[in-house]
């Protein structure tokens, strides 16, 4: 499960194109699955790939189950494999129904189906969760994962920076049409320009707070303390945790420690114009 993050006009959209075969490149090769993109033979491994475009638009006068039957079609696919793939986004109950009447959501569901069939080695998915409600979003990932157990590779494409970064295995950033950053989001923690990059919160009697924040001030690492109440924040180096924890250890009686989330990964790395939630 590999998320690829972007701001606007950074080239994902134009990648995925690049990596169906739809456009070709302007220089160099690309190889998907084996076989180069930009050759006529290209069109047999398009049936090993799924897709869903940010915008999955179809005819609004055919039926959810039409629709199925449809891209089977081009795939050249046993139409019996729709009525389980139906079955497996929740659209069983709408299957007859025209996709007029569905919400965007149900689109989105119809969408994900689409890209399924045939059990593709490789699914692109651009944008894929938008219209769907957080009980949506979780059924939307737990197929995800399932297809990917089965041994697909799935790129993903968000803004939603807050949603996919517990859910992908690898990350890659892109600005400008290249590689800003790739790996784990450990990685990318590790090597962006952000040296106070943990914060711990300690629950800290305030008859304490002097003489600790005097003890953190005093040690030789660069930090940034704050106290709210009880709740003293002090943010520091991932590699300088233990020594402050060792300092908090004695008087406080509840720690939390707070990571970088993707979304200050991803501003760390100079992106900008993210949705968070």
């Amino acid at each position: 499960m590999f998320g690829l993050i972007g701001h606007n006009g950074a080239g994902k959209s134009t990648l995925f194109k690049l990596m169906l075969g739809l456009i070709a490149p302007s220089a160099g090769t690309l190889h998907v699955l084996g076989q180069n993109a930009a050759e006529a033979a290209f069109r047999q491994t398009r049936r090993r790939i799924g897709y869903l475009p940010e915008s999955f638009v179809t005819y609004d006068n055919l039926s959810g189950r039409e629709v199925l039957h449809f891209f089977a079609d081009l795939k050249r696919i046993p139409r019996s494999a729709c009525t389980p793939l139906l079955e497996l986004v929740g659209l069983s109950a709408a299957a007859g129904r025209q996709v007029q009447t569905y919400s965007k959501g149900m689109r989105q569901r119809l969408g994900l189906a689409q890209a399924l069939l045939g059990q593709p080695d490789i699914i692109f998915l651009d944008e894929p969760t938008n219209g769907l409600d957080p009980q949506g979003i979780a059924g939307f990932y737990d197929i995800l994962h399932a297809v990917r157990e089965r041994g697909a590779t799935i790129v993903i494409t968000s803004h939603i920076l807050a949603e996919i970064q517990h859910r992908v295995d690898q990350l890659l950033i892109m600005q400008g049409g290249a590689v800003a950053a790739q790996g784990t989001l450990a990685q990318l923690r590790a090597g962006m320009d952000a040296p106070l990059a943990l914060t711990i919160v300690a629950t800290v009697p305030l008859m304490l707070q002097a003489s600790i924040r005097v003890a953190l001030a005093a040690l030789p690492l660069r930090l940034q303390q704050e106290a709210h109440g009880e709740q003293l924040r002090v943010c520091c180096a991932s590699a300088d945790k233990m020594a402050v924890l060792r300092e908090l250890a004695a008087c406080a009686s509840d720690i939390t420690l707070q990571e970088s989330t993707l979304e200050q990964v991803f501003l760390g790395y100079g992106g900008a114009h993210v949705r968070t939630h």
